[in-house]
């Protein structure tokens, strides 16, 4: 298991566990109320730390290498069904850019995201969750497709930014992200996005319109990251701290803000320690969420989908 910085008790503990079951497997002494006495004191130390984490911390922690990623949260959810979609029918089939159908609780939804890769290897294949211009194309058509079949799409955001590379400009990166805020704003079916990880700038907004945006509670959403931003403002990253506290990026504020419609709880201790029932939280939130959207008639969802967005922020008419 890995662990964070700010995770120093709880290491401690979790090394004294393993100690003491390495003990008790051998046989020679009974160490069964000392193991039990020291997972409920990792519970307890895990409880306490992550009820204060500071907004950097937050970000580590949707970072954590442990975390599931979109390919999890997509196969875990449905019932054996999720098939993926490749290809915007034009360049290629971006890796960082995932899609396809998938069956919930017996109910057919589009899911999409942007997929990080689980070790080194698969990190670069799928570009870091980074995707191209390609990858938002086919994320369009596969929201097309959604549509013209009437079911309800849900995406899952967790992406550092898009690829920022010049062959990302000169096909159209900027055109992309921009066509899809004005599609997704019309879509005539439910569409539900969720923060699973990482949301940062165009790269997650260009998958983030939708009737509800909801976030998972250790993550973060802004238009920049806080290491891009303290190197802006202060010429270094040694102010990512100050950075992270001064975006408001946390679920907390977002939702304080009004940016978002919701926060899906995490198991105790971030959403790595359990995947399965950070996988059932949020398979509870589609199906409670796209109940309510499919009440209403298209027209008044994309209506209010659409004031909602142009309500965010702070304007004057001069």
């Amino acid at each position: 298991m890995t662990f964070l910085d700010f995770e120093k008790p709880i290491q401690e503990l979790w090394e004294q566990l393993e100690k003491a079951k390495q003990t008790h497997d051998k046989g020679k002494v009974d160490m069964s109320t000392t193991i039990k006495d020291l997972e409920n004191k990792i519970q307890e130390t895990r409880k306490e730390i992550y009820s204060k984490l500071t907004p950097w911390q937050k970000v580590q922690v949707s970072r954590h290498p442990d975390r599931p990623y979109v390919l999890a949260y997509m196969n875990a959810m449905t019932d054996n069904t999720f098939l993926e979609l490749h290809g915007d029918r034009s360049v290629k089939d971006d890796k960082a850019m995932i899609g396809g159908f998938g069956s919930i609780e017996g109910k057919t939804f589009m899911l999409i995201g942007q997929q990080k890769g689980i070790n080194t290897k698969m990190r670069q294949y799928r570009n870091f969750g980074m995707a191209n211009p390609e990858g938002y194309r086919k994320a369009l058509r596969l929201m097309k497709l959604a549509e013209k079949f009437n079911k309800p799409i849900v995406t899952l955001i967790d992406t550092p930014g898009a690829h920022p590379g010049m062959e990302a400009e000169e096909r159209g990166q900027g055109e992309a992200i921009a066509r899809n805020l004005l599609e997704m704003s019309q879509l005539t079916v439910p569409v539900i996005c969720i923060i699973i990880g990482e949301g940062a700038s165009g790269g997650a907004l260009g998958i983030g319109i939708g009737d509800k945006v909801l976030m998972l509670e250790h993550t973060w959403y802004s238009v920049i990251s806080p290491e891009s931003c303290s190197s802006i403002l202060w010429r270094s990253w040694d102010f990512k701290e100050q950075a992270a506290t001064a975006l408001k990026l946390t679920a907390e504020n977002m939702l304080e803000q009004k940016l978002i419609d919701g926060i899906i709880k995490e198991p105790i201790g971030g959403a790595h320690v359990n995947h399965e029932e950070s996988f059932q939280n949020v398979k509870k939130e589609i199906l409670k969420q796209v109940a309510k959207l499919e009440k209403l008639e298209p027209e008044k969802r994309i209506e209010s989908r659409i004031e909602k967005f142009s309500a965010m922020g702070v304007f004057v008419e001069g």
